[in-house]
């Protein structure tokens, strides 16, 4: 059935060699809940379907020599080409890629969804980022064997941000890296473990002096473990 209006899901559309990879994740836990919800749409699409030989081929040899196999330019152009529903930006999850971050997903989860290229090999033909993705996205400074754990990673973060995903949507906007600071540290029963105890103020019912508790210690933690974040270390 199609939707239409405000009544759309948040659509994620994942080019990829490995779609079995992205559908078994977002089949569970909070992804698959808001699918089954009809709050996200996952789509994915094999690259491999579009290679036009007999061994279905969509890698080759470099240009200039060199190790491994690069991803080939007209597979993915046209697998990308055939689904022109897919929303923009088109990323592609790549180590040369600006560094993830919770604010880019804010950015992200406030449109109508986006669409991921996930690589392989040594990666793929410049000419894809030339002129067909929009963005390039890294997690960090290593290197994984795909982009598909990647995309996971961010498909998970922007859509945990969407209304209604989460269970308690005040979760996704009092946690680490939303408000500049990391999370401040969270207790659950029993109040006293191995002779351990939950600071009295969170056991006060005070609730002021909770959220005065929370901020100083979300500052301190920051100060102590990632002062980078508050820009004077």
């Amino acid at each position: 059935m199609t939707e239409t209006g405000h009544n759309l899901p948040f659509r994620v559309d994942v080019f990829t060699l490995f779609p079995e990879l992205v559908d078994s994740y977002c089949g569970a836990s909070i992804l698959g809940r808001a699918r089954d919800k009809g709050l996200l749409s996952v789509a994915t699409h094999n690259i491999r379907d579009h290679a036009t030989d007999v061994h279905r081929s969509v890698d080759d040899a470099p240009f200039g020599g060199g190790a491994g196999m690069v991803m080939m330019p007209g597979p993915i152009f046209s697998a990308v080409e055939a689904v022109p529903e897919a929303h923009r930006p088109l990323i592609l999850l790549s180590p040369a890629g600006t560094t993830f971050s919770q604010s880019l997903a804010q950015e992200l989860a406030s449109g109508p969804g986006f669409s991921v290229l996930c690589g392989r090999y040594e990666g793929v033909d410049e000419r894809v980022v030339e002129h067909l993705v929009d963005q390039e996205v890294s997690l960090g400074d290593f290197v994984l064997a795909g982009g598909e754990l990647a995309a996971l990673v961010v498909i998970e973060a922007v859509a945990r941000l969407r209304p209604g995903v989460l269970g308690n949507d005040e979760s996704s906007r009092d946690e680490s890296f939303s408000s500049g600071l990391l999370e401040y540290p969270q207790y659950t029963r029993p109040a006293e473990f191995r002779g351990w105890g939950v600071p009295e103020v969170l056991r006060s019912g005070d609730h002021a002096k909770v959220a005065e508790w929370q901020r100083r210690e979300a500052i301190e933690r920051t100060q102590r473990r990632r002062p980078d974040l508050l820009g004077d270390g």
